[in-house]
């Protein structure tokens, strides 16, 4: 069974919950981008720190063949074990540097 309309929505709310809960200890906005068609999922944080741009990715998982991959976790606890609570199965999460050990085609 795919699940990835279910996992979608997963990722969504997990990733929208988790920007919203950051601190803003400094004028940086942290937002969840969520493209359910491409199945890209990221939190990225963007803004003025000490005179420097700041824009980085703190978190990007996408859908693959049924499986959520997570190519970066920058959260210090990160933000797995919170998408297995919502309901995603942990034989269906994966790191990115293992896709190809899983057999999952990289251009998908």
């Amino acid at each position: 069974m795919d699940n990835s309309l279910r996992y979608s929505e997963i990722l969504t709310q997990v990733l929208r919950r988790a920007a919203a809960a950051q601190p803003r200890l400094q004028p940086i906005s942290i937002h969840a981008v969520c493209d359910t068609e491409s199945g890209q999922f990221l939190i990225i944080a963007t803004g003025w720190e000490k005179n420097i741009w700041m824009n980085t990715i703190l978190f990007h998982a996408r859908l693959l063949n049924g499986k959520v991959v997570i190519e970066d976790d920058n959260f210090e606890e990160g933000l797995t074990d919170a998408l297995i609570t919502a309901g995603i199965a942990p034989e269906d999460i994966i790191t990115g540097l293992s896709v190809e050990q899983h057999d999952l085609s990289l251009h998908s």
